[in-house]
């Protein structure tokens, strides 16, 4: 790493120079080549991929999405003729827009009515149903604004019209972003702070912006590669942002470190990368492997988001040990404030004692390790307690923001012609002989029969393929609608299928979400226990002691559950959905758990590693446990607080964007991120290695003499600092409040 950065420092423009030319090439050929999106849920092998494969072959002009045009008139009837003669011609228009294949209206084109289906019992509410000619994802936004605009141009005088479906809930998502830009903002008050220098400040914002910028085009070039989810880019760019400038802001407070120890700039930035660099490669590497344990899951559409978010931690993790470096070199011995250049000048270097609150905390926790203790894990049980009603689903344009159209367009359909009109179920048969038909035609009957069935279609024929459309009872997201469709699969259909060779399979919004769902929750055990095994054995290399990896799977598991509890409260019940411009309540997305699970380990690896590790160093040259503990958690407090600081900054940021996914994430992150640095790291985990004691670090002596030795920091002579007292910090002038990465030696 020593080699690296002192080649990184001797050509610093060169190593700018190719960094600024690869993310102006990435953002190019993103530019040139497209995005590629696609959040296709359909999981190889489920009933649901199997019937949406059937009507794709026997009807293939029905591949491109869906949309509705809903109108509402509370004064007037939608079959009277003042209606009908505002809303006939813009059905018409909208038919005649080139990325419009067809729209099946309630009027004829002589507008009177053709189709009273699609006006409500009530005769105030009606819609057309339109189908695209490409996927959502394909569509031009502009295209589908202008279909928006058609539609909403015969609005006006009480006539309420709003559209629904995929495609226009493309327009609905901010053409700028500005939640990125306040969590940077926020992320510079922060450092500034702590630095006290504009160029200190700039270094950890300027290396992430542009390894995040860079991943964040790379990402968009690999969706033409394999499936990438469409969220995949902004959530790579919450993680890139959050862990990149606290990776450079690790090394930049080390390398200030040496600054005022009186080193050279070209030799403090050297230990700064051999020392705390070494550190951040290995969180970083933690992380990747996280991440890239979704994998094991075999679903494209985990693949592609976890390939996306690893490769921006890899090129995070990269410019800090790169570019970084260049960068300190440019500015030189500016990363120290004025103030501080001048004490230096003035009295030259001096040993800084760890003192202040931080040793004061220390102090206090290691005299009540069990009230503290069981307050922090009080606190984070309760927390976690909403995590028991836990309903995994997909959230539909219901749970849109009340002002948005698909949300209205959503409530209306809902009012006028019950919620299931919201997601049909569909049910796409094989039919092979007569039997199969006549068993087929007969189902009708019996569904109409079924409990929690609002309406069915008539059958619809394409050769050996019938298709059937089941209109619920309940909203697509219900549980009712859930459990109807686990009731066709068990009851209804095979017996309307005995004594034939018809095979019915439910397809639709409903059944193909639960079936993913379904998958992802089978392979959820393997994939944590994996996790959490991988963890285990990468702290049981770096730390030679059985339990220190046993209590850091327990704290990733209370870190998870009590963030996922918030994250319940806020999205499932509602608890302030609304008042942050979420929507309304529903369902947390199934994937959210998997890639929770992933971001949360490696990020939590990072404070256990910066945490332990100083405590470890001290342990080993006192065997001292109460004052490894103790010096540990004050030296390494100041840093994982500020690097958490950050992050929740960072993360909470975008749940300003409007985004409900990119919202969950976010939320989850940053309550994850501040309950892990403030309850668990500096609370809970010294507290229990108080009381532990020299258990902590015990290793049966047969496994000591076979695991490989691995080192997280290189060595690097640092001079001795006095002891931290028991009783709080010594007399004399404050310390400055500057982050160091010297938690990890």
């Amino acid at each position: 790493m020593a080699r690296l950065a002192r080649w990184c420092l001797r050509r610093r423009l060169t190593v700018i120079a190719l960094w600024l030319a690869a993310f102006t090439a990435a953002a190019l050929a993103s530019l040139l080549a497209g995005s590629a999106y696609s959040n296709d849920y359909e999981v190889p092998g489920t009933e649901s991929g199997r019937a949406q494969t059937l009507l794709t072959q026997a009807f293939p002009e029905l591949a491109g999405d869906s949309g509705t045009v809903v109108w509402h008139d509370p004064d007037a009837s939608a079959a009277s003729a003042d209606v009908r003669e505002r809303m006939a011609p813009a059905l018409e228009k909208l038919a005649h827009l080139p990325e419009v294949a067809s729209v099946a209206s309630p009027y004829t084109a002589s507008g009177s009515v053709a189709d009273s289906a699609q006006i409500s019992a009530d005769g105030h509410t009606a819609y057309a149903t339109l189908v695209f000619d490409e996927p959502a994802g394909d569509l031009d936004r502009a295209a589908v604004e202008k279909v928006v605009a058609t539609a909403k141009a015969a609005a006006g005088d009480g006539l309420q019209v709003e559209l629904g479906g995929a495609a226009v809930g493309t327009t609905e998502a901010p053409a700028l972003h500005y939640s990125e830009a306040i969590g940077v903002a926020a992320a510079a008050v922060v450092l500034f702070l702590a630095f006290g220098s504009l160029a200190a400040m700039a270094l950890p914002i300027a290396t992430a912006l542009i390894s995040v910028g860079t991943a964040y085009f790379g990402i968009s070039l690999l969706g033409h590669a394999m499936t990438v989810a469409d969220f995949a880019p902004m959530l790579g760019m919450l993680i890139g942002l959050g862990v990149g400038i606290d990776y450079a802001l690790f090394i930049v407070s080390r390398h200030r470190r040496g600054l005022r120890e009186g080193l050279p700039v070209a030799e403090a930035a050297e230990r700064a990368v051999a020392t705390s660099g070494r550190a951040v490669v290995f969180a970083g590497v933690t992380v990747c492997i996280a991440l890239l344990g979704m994998l094991i899951l075999r679903l494209d559409f985990l693949n592609g988001v976890a390939v996306a978010a690893s490769l921006t931690v890899v090129l995070t993790v990269a410019a800090s040990v790169t570019l970084l470096p260049a960068l300190l070199g440019v500015i030189g011995p500016r990363a120290l404030s004025r103030r501080e250049r001048a004490r230096l000048a003035l009295h030259g270097p001096r040993p800084e004692a760890p003192g202040g609150p931080a040793a004061r905390w220390a102090a206090f926790v290691e005299r009540h390790p069990k009230v503290l203790g069981a307050a922090a894990v009080a606190l984070m049980a309760v927390l976690a307690l909403p995590v028991f009603s836990l309903h995994l689903g997909t959230s539909d344009q219901g749970n849109n923001p009340a002002a948005s159209t698909t949300r209205q367009a959503y409530d209306l359909l809902a009012d006028g012609f019950g919620p299931g009109t919201n997601g049909p179920l569909t049910l796409v048969a094989e039919l092979d002989g007569a039997d199969d038909v006549s068993a087929f035609q007969k189902l009708l009957e019996t569904l109409r029969a079924t409990d929690d069935v609002a309406s069915v279609s008539p059958v619809l024929r394409q050769g050996g393929t019938g298709v059937i459309t089941v209109v619920p009872k309940s909203a697509p997201q219900s549980e009712q609608t859930s459990a109807l469709v686990d009731r066709l699969r068990g009851e209804v259909l095979p017996q309307a299928a005995e004594g034939t060779s018809l095979r019915v399979h439910v397809g639709g919004i409903t059944a193909g979400y639960d079936d993913f769902a379904e998958v992802i929750i089978g392979k959820l055990p393997l994939f944590v226990g994996s996790v959490i095994a991988l963890g285990g054995a990468l702290l049981l290399l770096a730390f030679r002691s059985v339990g220190i990896p046993l209590k850091a799977a327990l704290m990733n598991v209370l870190a998870v559950a009590s963030s996922f509890g918030i994250v319940v409260a806020i999205f499932q019940w509602g608890w302030g959905s609304e008042a942050l411009g979420l929507g309304g309540a529903g369902p947390i997305e199934p994937f959210l758990p998997v890639i929770m699970v992933s971001v949360l380990f490696g990020l939590s690896m990072d404070y256990q590693v910066f945490l332990v590790s100083r405590m470890y160093e001290e342990w080993l040259a006192t065997r001292d446990n109460r004052r490894a503990v103790r010096i540990g958690l004050a030296e390494t407090s100041r840093v994982i607080n500020s690097a958490a600081v950050i992050m929740i900054a960072v993360f909470a940021a975008f749940v300003l964007g409007g985004d409900r996914i990119i919202a969950m994430f976010g939320i989850a992150l940053a309550a994850a991120v501040a309950l892990d640095a403030f309850v668990l790291r500096t609370l809970l985990v010294p507290a229990l290695m108080h009381l532990l004691g020299a258990a902590n670090w015990w290793l049966p002596a047969w496994l000591e003499r076979r695991l490989p030795r691995i080192g997280i920091e290189g060595p690097a002579p640092l001079p001795e600092l006095p002891e931290v007292p028991e009783q709080g910090m010594p007399r004399g002038p404050e310390p400055l409040p500057v982050p160091e990465s010297a938690g990890v030696r």
